[in-house]
């Protein structure tokens, strides 16, 4: 490994005579930002400038999850201008306006504002209620946005999704009525597909038109899900189907997958972040919390009766920054030659140091996976 001294940016706040200057400092980023914003920017150019960007908040020392925040960031301005065009294409077509309400959900990682880099679609699409005789109508503008917006942003190098998981199609866009009646379908017994469907859902952030229709089904969920007793023991029996990297000693196990890209490489995402993600959003659910992101669910779960300690969700905090700061490293160096940005930690890549913190932070995530499957068993 080479050690590479970099000078800190904010060496440059003070001139040599001694006067606060914000020149040196902020001159990369106003260069991206008039890239990145510019409406005469295509989405394509905007979203390939991401990974210089992001080089360029690193610069600037910005930990993983703050520049995870940013990503998400963008990827919604993304998604809003794909929209927007979507709209004038369709008005320009002779379409007309959007018939009712409705609101465009980002599901996933870009829900929870956790985006790292080389992310794929996930969304959803929530209509407002309206007449049966109308549905062909209203559902065929809807099918048109939502089939427009998606393949703007795969146009742009953000690809759809190998699951579906889109608001072109019907699973993933219904009126809010239809929501709510999904959710006491998904919710009635203990069907796998059905739980990791609702799962899936559970992660949305309103992106685009009226956001009190995310509102009214965040309502839904808290109402119906937490007495759902089939439903949550199914939920926290599928934790089980994302092993932290750990073996039965406690020691970090390396990925048993003909896929692994390295000798030594684990699944950091599957087997690190999404455990912990899944534990946190199940016991949200379970204590009827309705926070998306893993920062703001492992803080309320520390302020809810018999849950987490605040010591404890200070520690698990800090593991999921640690986990995305190694993630979002290994995907840079990924990047810089040319290779996929993934899920795979290469442990090689890691210092003695680093090898021992990462096996604390897996403990902590399997005690929490532990926690979460105990609070709806007993």
């Amino acid at each position: 490994m080479r050690i590479v001294h970099r000078a800190s940016p904010w060496r440059s706040l003070f001139n040599a005579q001694g006067s606060l200057t914000t020149t040196a400092l902020t001159a990369p980023l106003q260069h991206l930002f008039t890239k990145i914003s510019s409406p005469h920017t295509s989405l394509a150019d905007a979203y390939a400038w991401q990974l210089p960007f992001v080089e360029a908040l690193v610069h600037y020392d910005l930990p993983a999850w703050r520049i995870s925040q940013i990503i998400s960031d963008q990827n919604a301005l993304l998604y809003r201008r794909a929209i927007t065009l979507s709209l004038d294409e369709m008005q320009a077509q002779g379409w007309g306006p959007p018939p009712v309400d409705y609101c465009v959900l980002m599901l996933g990682s870009a829900a929870r504002f956790e985006s790292l880099l080389g992310p794929d679609q996930d969304n959803a699409l929530i209509i407002d209620d309206y007449p049966d005789h109308r549905h062909i109508e209203i559902d065929g503008y809807f099918q048109a946005l939502g089939e427009r917006f998606t393949q703007h942003l795969d146009d742009a190098g953000i690809p759809l999704c190998h699951g579906h998981v889109m608001a072109r199609w019907p699973m993933w866009r219904k009126r809010l009525s239809e929501w709510q009646s999904q959710l006491d379908i998904w919710s009635a017994d203990r069907q796998v597909k059905r739980v990791q469907q609702t799962n899936i859902l559970l992660d949305f952030s309103p992106v685009a038109g009226n956001s009190a229709l995310a509102g009214q089904l965040a309502e839904s969920i808290a109402s119906i899900l937490p007495d759902a007793s089939l439903f949550m023991h199914e939920m926290a029996a599928l934790l089980d189907e994302l092993p932290v990297a750990l073996d039965r000693f406690g020691r970090i196990a390396s990925s048993p997958s003909l896929s692994a890209p390295h000798a030594q490489a684990i699944n950091l995402k599957h087997q690190g972040l999404m455990p912990l993600i899944s534990a946190a959003r199940l016991l949200c659910v379970r204590h009827r919390r309705r926070e998306i992101g893993t920062h703001e669910r492992l803080i309320a779960l520390s302020h809810t009766a018999d849950v987490l300690t605040s010591a404890e969700s200070e520690l698990l905090i800090a593991a999921f920054e640690r986990l995305q700061q190694r993630l979002l490293d290994q995907q840079r160096y990924n990047k810089a030659r040319g290779q996929v940005a993934d899920g795979w930690v290469d442990l090689s890549r890691l210092r003695e140091d680093e090898r021992l913190l990462l096996k604390f932070d897996l403990q902590q995530i399997k005690h929490l996976v532990a926690t979460a499957q105990d609070s709806v068993c007993h």
